[in-house]
Protein backbone atom coordinates (compact mmCIF):
# COMPACT_ATOMS: atom_id res chain seq x y z
CA UNK A 1 0.00 0.00 0.00
CA UNK A 2 2.75 2.52 0.98
CA UNK A 3 4.64 1.84 -2.42
CA UNK A 4 1.25 2.30 -4.38
CA UNK A 5 1.45 5.87 -3.88
CA UNK A 6 -1.09 7.10 -5.59
CA UNK A 7 -3.79 5.05 -3.29
CA UNK A 8 -3.29 7.97 -0.76
CA UNK A 9 -3.37 11.03 -3.13
CA UNK A 10 -6.98 11.35 -1.43
CA UNK A 11 -7.88 10.18 2.33
CA UNK A 12 -7.93 6.72 3.36
CA UNK A 13 -9.38 4.46 5.97
CA UNK A 14 -7.89 1.61 7.68
CA UNK A 15 -9.78 -0.84 10.18
CA UNK A 16 -9.87 -4.02 11.12
CA UNK A 17 -12.62 -6.62 11.15
CA UNK A 18 -13.64 -9.12 13.74
CA UNK A 19 -11.92 -11.91 12.00
CA UNK A 20 -8.73 -9.80 12.03
CA UNK A 21 -8.43 -8.93 8.51
CA UNK A 22 -7.16 -5.65 7.65
CA UNK A 23 -8.77 -2.95 5.03
CA UNK A 24 -7.86 0.24 3.07
CA UNK A 25 -10.61 1.87 1.88
CA UNK A 26 -11.15 5.72 0.65
CA UNK A 27 -14.64 4.49 1.80
CA UNK A 28 -16.11 2.53 4.12
CA UNK A 29 -18.79 0.14 3.49
CA UNK A 30 -22.00 0.59 6.02
CA UNK A 31 -21.58 -3.03 6.92
CA UNK A 32 -17.95 -2.32 8.46
CA UNK A 33 -18.82 1.17 10.26
CA UNK A 34 -19.29 -0.58 13.44
CA UNK A 35 -15.21 -1.12 13.28
CA UNK A 36 -12.50 1.23 14.83
CA UNK A 37 -11.60 2.73 12.04
CA UNK A 38 -8.61 5.00 11.31
CA UNK A 39 -7.88 8.00 8.82
CA UNK A 40 -4.66 8.41 7.06
CA UNK A 41 -3.46 11.09 5.08
CA UNK A 42 -1.52 11.25 1.96
CA UNK A 43 1.73 9.83 3.81
CA UNK A 44 0.07 7.18 5.66
CA UNK A 45 0.44 8.71 8.91
CA UNK A 46 -3.14 8.55 11.21
CA UNK A 47 -4.18 11.80 11.38
CA UNK A 48 -7.89 10.71 13.51
CA UNK A 49 -9.24 7.75 15.14
CA UNK A 50 -13.08 6.74 15.36
CA UNK A 51 -13.26 4.16 18.36
CA UNK A 52 -15.25 0.98 17.74
CA UNK A 53 -18.74 1.45 18.12
CA UNK A 54 -20.46 0.67 21.19
CA UNK A 55 -23.17 -2.45 21.75
CA UNK A 56 -26.50 -1.85 23.30
CA UNK A 57 -25.35 -3.67 25.95
CA UNK A 58 -22.21 -0.96 26.65
CA UNK A 59 -24.15 1.68 25.88
CA UNK A 60 -26.34 0.99 28.69
CA UNK A 61 -23.57 0.30 31.12
CA UNK A 62 -22.18 3.51 30.74
CA UNK A 63 -25.52 5.30 31.16
CA UNK A 64 -25.39 3.30 33.92
CA UNK A 65 -22.05 4.54 35.36
CA UNK A 66 -22.57 8.00 34.59
CA UNK A 67 -25.51 7.88 36.78
CA UNK A 68 -23.84 6.29 39.53
CA UNK A 69 -20.65 9.27 38.73
CA UNK A 70 -23.40 11.16 38.89
CA UNK A 71 -24.75 10.33 42.02
CA UNK A 72 -21.41 9.92 43.87
CA UNK A 73 -20.47 13.66 43.06
CA UNK A 74 -23.70 14.87 44.41
CA UNK A 75 -23.10 12.53 47.71
CA UNK A 76 -19.22 13.86 48.04
CA UNK A 77 -20.20 17.40 47.30
CA UNK A 78 -22.99 16.85 50.08
CA UNK A 79 -20.48 15.92 52.56
CA UNK A 80 -17.91 18.23 51.61
CA UNK A 81 -20.70 21.00 52.68
CA UNK A 82 -21.67 19.41 55.51
CA UNK A 83 -18.15 19.54 56.88
CA UNK A 84 -17.26 22.87 56.12
CA UNK A 85 -20.58 23.76 58.37
CA UNK A 86 -19.37 21.36 61.00
CA UNK A 87 -15.79 22.96 61.00
CA UNK A 88 -17.40 26.54 61.39
CA UNK A 89 -19.69 25.84 63.83
CA UNK A 90 -18.05 24.37 66.61
CA UNK A 91 -14.35 24.35 67.88
CA UNK A 92 -13.84 20.83 69.43
CA UNK A 93 -15.51 18.18 71.13
CA UNK A 94 -16.45 19.62 74.18
CA UNK A 95 -18.73 22.80 72.19
CA UNK A 96 -20.39 19.39 69.96
CA UNK A 97 -21.30 17.65 73.73
CA UNK A 98 -22.69 20.79 74.68
CA UNK A 99 -24.58 21.20 71.89
CA UNK A 100 -25.88 18.01 71.97
CA UNK A 101 -26.97 17.88 75.72
CA UNK A 102 -28.16 21.19 74.82
CA UNK A 103 -30.66 19.81 72.51
CA UNK A 104 -31.74 16.68 74.60
CA UNK A 105 -32.28 18.66 76.75
CA UNK A 106 -35.04 21.17 74.69
CA UNK A 107 -36.33 17.36 73.64
CA UNK A 108 -37.30 16.31 77.21
CA UNK A 109 -38.53 19.23 78.04
CA UNK A 110 -40.86 19.10 74.80
CA UNK A 111 -41.35 15.21 75.44
CA UNK A 112 -42.48 16.12 79.31
CA UNK A 113 -45.02 18.30 77.89
CA UNK A 114 -46.82 15.95 75.65
CA UNK A 115 -46.84 13.74 77.85
CA UNK A 116 -48.18 16.25 80.36
CA UNK A 117 -50.94 17.08 77.68
CA UNK A 118 -51.65 13.15 77.35
CA UNK A 119 -52.56 12.86 81.35
CA UNK A 120 -54.46 15.76 81.49
CA UNK A 121 -56.85 14.30 78.13
CA UNK A 122 -56.76 10.98 79.89
CA UNK A 123 -58.01 11.99 82.82
CA UNK A 124 -60.47 14.69 81.07
CA UNK A 125 -61.67 11.01 79.04
CA UNK A 126 -62.30 9.07 82.37
CA UNK A 127 -64.02 11.84 84.16
CA UNK A 128 -66.71 11.89 80.91
CA UNK A 129 -66.84 7.91 80.77
CA UNK A 130 -67.51 8.50 84.49
CA UNK A 131 -70.56 10.89 84.22
CA UNK A 132 -71.70 8.93 80.97
CA UNK A 133 -71.84 5.79 82.92
CA UNK A 134 -73.64 7.16 85.66
CA UNK A 135 -76.62 8.08 83.58
CA UNK A 136 -76.30 5.14 81.92
CA UNK A 137 -77.34 3.34 85.43
CA UNK A 138 -79.65 6.01 86.65
CA UNK A 139 -81.61 5.13 82.77
CA UNK A 140 -81.33 8.71 81.62
CA UNK A 141 -80.35 9.23 77.79
CA UNK A 142 -76.74 10.05 77.25
CA UNK A 143 -77.03 13.80 75.38
CA UNK A 144 -75.41 14.11 72.58
CA UNK A 145 -72.62 16.42 73.62
CA UNK A 146 -70.92 14.20 76.43
CA UNK A 147 -71.02 11.66 73.38
CA UNK A 148 -69.33 14.53 71.19
CA UNK A 149 -66.99 15.53 74.18
CA UNK A 150 -65.92 11.66 74.97
CA UNK A 151 -64.98 11.56 70.96
CA UNK A 152 -63.56 14.32 70.56
CA UNK A 153 -61.07 13.93 73.82
CA UNK A 154 -60.49 10.42 72.69
CA UNK A 155 -59.50 11.61 69.42
CA UNK A 156 -57.09 14.34 70.68
CA UNK A 157 -55.41 11.61 73.24
CA UNK A 158 -54.95 9.66 69.90
CA UNK A 159 -53.15 13.16 67.98
CA UNK A 160 -51.13 13.01 71.53
CA UNK A 161 -49.65 10.21 71.22
CA UNK A 162 -48.79 10.10 68.04
CA UNK A 163 -47.05 13.64 68.41
CA UNK A 164 -45.17 11.79 70.94
CA UNK A 165 -44.25 9.32 69.12
CA UNK A 166 -42.59 11.53 66.55
CA UNK A 167 -41.09 13.26 69.28
CA UNK A 168 -39.37 10.58 70.09
CA UNK A 169 -38.23 9.18 66.62
CA UNK A 170 -37.05 12.45 66.18
CA UNK A 171 -34.60 12.40 69.90
CA UNK A 172 -33.30 9.10 68.03
CA UNK A 173 -32.56 10.66 64.66
CA UNK A 174 -30.74 13.64 66.52
CA UNK A 175 -28.74 11.37 68.75
CA UNK A 176 -27.36 9.55 65.78
CA UNK A 177 -26.88 12.58 63.66
CA UNK A 178 -24.45 13.82 66.94
CA UNK A 179 -22.92 10.48 67.44
CA UNK A 180 -21.64 10.78 63.56
CA UNK A 181 -21.04 14.34 63.73
CA UNK A 182 -18.78 13.52 66.33
CA UNK A 183 -17.20 10.68 64.56
CA UNK A 184 -16.81 12.76 61.79
CA UNK A 185 -15.09 16.00 63.46
CA UNK A 186 -12.68 13.74 65.23
CA UNK A 187 -11.35 12.58 61.76
CA UNK A 188 -11.50 15.98 60.08
CA UNK A 189 -9.40 17.60 62.67
CA UNK A 190 -7.30 14.47 63.12
CA UNK A 191 -6.72 14.84 59.39
CA UNK A 192 -5.79 19.03 60.11
CA UNK A 193 -3.70 18.27 62.72
CA UNK A 194 -1.40 15.68 61.12
CA UNK A 195 -1.70 16.98 57.55
CA UNK A 196 -1.85 13.87 56.44
CA UNK A 197 -5.56 11.56 54.86
CA UNK A 198 -5.59 8.24 56.41
CA UNK A 199 -7.86 6.76 53.53
CA UNK A 200 -8.03 3.67 55.55
CA UNK A 201 -9.99 5.78 57.80
CA UNK A 202 -11.77 8.10 55.66
CA UNK A 203 -13.40 4.81 54.43
CA UNK A 204 -14.72 3.78 57.62
CA UNK A 205 -15.80 7.32 58.05
CA UNK A 206 -17.80 7.43 54.46
CA UNK A 207 -19.27 4.29 55.66
CA UNK A 208 -20.39 5.45 59.15
CA UNK A 209 -21.97 8.44 57.24
CA UNK A 210 -24.33 6.56 54.84
CA UNK A 211 -21.80 6.73 51.58
CA UNK A 212 -21.66 3.80 50.92
CA UNK A 213 -18.49 4.36 49.55
CA UNK A 214 -14.95 2.80 49.83
CA UNK A 215 -11.72 4.73 48.57
CA UNK A 216 -8.75 2.88 47.53
CA UNK A 217 -5.23 3.57 48.71
CA UNK A 218 -3.77 2.61 45.56
CA UNK A 219 -4.17 0.48 42.74
CA UNK A 220 -3.38 -2.66 44.00
CA UNK A 221 -5.72 -2.42 46.67
CA UNK A 222 -8.30 -1.48 44.66
CA UNK A 223 -7.86 -4.09 42.60
CA UNK A 224 -8.41 -6.76 45.59
CA UNK A 225 -11.63 -4.27 46.81
CA UNK A 226 -13.39 -4.55 43.72
CA UNK A 227 -13.32 -8.58 43.78
CA UNK A 228 -14.44 -8.18 47.55
CA UNK A 229 -17.49 -5.42 46.70
CA UNK A 230 -18.81 -8.01 44.04
CA UNK A 231 -18.64 -10.72 46.48
CA UNK A 232 -20.77 -8.05 48.90
CA UNK A 233 -23.04 -6.90 45.82
CA UNK A 234 -23.85 -10.67 45.15
CA UNK A 235 -24.32 -11.92 49.04
CA UNK A 236 -26.83 -8.71 49.70
CA UNK A 237 -28.79 -8.79 46.48
CA UNK A 238 -31.89 -10.55 46.08
CA UNK A 239 -31.69 -10.54 42.27
CA UNK A 240 -29.48 -12.41 39.62
CA UNK A 241 -26.48 -11.03 38.28
CA UNK A 242 -26.83 -8.56 35.15
CA UNK A 243 -23.47 -6.70 34.39
CA UNK A 244 -19.91 -8.04 35.79
CA UNK A 245 -17.17 -5.87 34.12
CA UNK A 246 -14.34 -3.74 34.86
CA UNK A 247 -16.22 -0.50 36.09
CA UNK A 248 -19.50 -2.22 36.96
CA UNK A 249 -21.26 -4.95 38.81
CA UNK A 250 -24.96 -4.73 38.23
CA UNK A 251 -27.41 -6.77 39.24
CA UNK A 252 -30.74 -7.12 37.67
CA UNK A 253 -33.69 -4.89 38.26
CA UNK A 254 -35.90 -5.16 41.19
CA UNK A 255 -39.32 -7.05 40.12
CA UNK A 256 -41.23 -7.31 43.33
CA UNK A 257 -41.55 -4.69 46.24
CA UNK A 258 -38.96 -6.99 48.11
CA UNK A 259 -36.08 -6.59 46.06
CA UNK A 260 -33.09 -5.43 46.81
CA UNK A 261 -30.73 -4.77 43.38
CA UNK A 262 -27.39 -3.96 44.30
CA UNK A 263 -24.67 -2.46 41.91
CA UNK A 264 -20.53 -1.28 42.61
CA UNK A 265 -18.89 1.40 40.05
CA UNK A 266 -15.44 1.46 40.09
CA UNK A 267 -15.31 5.29 39.65
CA UNK A 268 -12.06 7.57 39.92
CA UNK A 269 -11.74 11.00 40.62
CA UNK A 270 -8.52 13.38 40.73
CA UNK A 271 -6.43 10.06 40.68
CA UNK A 272 -8.40 8.93 43.74
CA UNK A 273 -10.07 5.03 42.77
CA UNK A 274 -13.21 4.95 44.58
CA UNK A 275 -15.99 1.93 44.78
CA UNK A 276 -19.29 3.42 45.04
CA UNK A 277 -22.41 1.05 45.96
CA UNK A 278 -25.77 1.79 45.01
CA UNK A 279 -29.14 -0.08 45.94
CA UNK A 280 -32.22 0.50 43.69
CA UNK A 281 -35.94 -0.90 44.79
CA UNK A 282 -38.77 -1.57 42.63
CA UNK A 283 -40.31 1.77 41.66
CA UNK A 284 -43.33 1.69 43.79
CA UNK A 285 -44.72 3.18 46.78
CA UNK A 286 -43.61 0.21 49.39
CA UNK A 287 -40.03 -0.57 46.81
CA UNK A 288 -39.63 3.12 47.75
CA UNK A 289 -39.94 2.66 51.58
CA UNK A 290 -37.60 -0.52 51.07
CA UNK A 291 -34.80 1.74 49.98
CA UNK A 292 -35.28 4.27 52.94
CA UNK A 293 -35.43 2.07 55.26
CA UNK A 294 -33.24 0.95 58.04
CA UNK A 295 -32.73 -2.54 56.43
CA UNK A 296 -31.16 -0.92 53.04
CA UNK A 297 -29.38 1.62 54.99
CA UNK A 298 -27.67 -0.74 57.32
CA UNK A 299 -25.82 -2.74 53.93
CA UNK A 300 -24.63 0.64 52.92
CA UNK A 301 -23.12 1.23 56.02
CA UNK A 302 -21.57 -2.47 56.01
CA UNK A 303 -19.73 -2.28 52.74
CA UNK A 304 -16.77 -0.51 53.01
CA UNK A 305 -16.21 -1.99 56.60
CA UNK A 306 -16.83 -5.33 54.86
CA UNK A 307 -13.99 -4.44 52.15
CA UNK A 308 -11.69 -3.62 55.00
CA UNK A 309 -12.24 -6.29 57.27
CA UNK A 310 -11.35 -8.75 54.12
CA UNK A 311 -8.53 -6.87 52.96
CA UNK A 312 -7.33 -7.12 56.37
CA UNK A 313 -7.92 -10.86 56.49
CA UNK A 314 -5.68 -11.37 53.70
CA UNK A 315 -2.89 -9.86 54.47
Amino acid sequence: MLAAGPAFAKKMYRWVDDNGNVYFSDQVPPDQVQHKRETLNEKARVTNVVEKAKTAEQIAQQKRLDELRKEQEKIIAKQAANDKVLLSTFRNIEDLQKAIANKTAALDAARKVIEGNIDLLESQLRQQQQQAANLERSGSKLPDKLLNDIAASKQQIEFAKQDLQRHQLERQNSEKEFKADIARFQFLTQTQRTGKTDKSSLAASNASNELGLFVCEDAVQCEKAWKIAGEFVASNSTTDQDVASEKLIMRAAPQTDTDLSLSASLLENNNVRQIFLDIRCRQSSLGAELCASAKAQAIREAFAPYIQSQLAAQQ
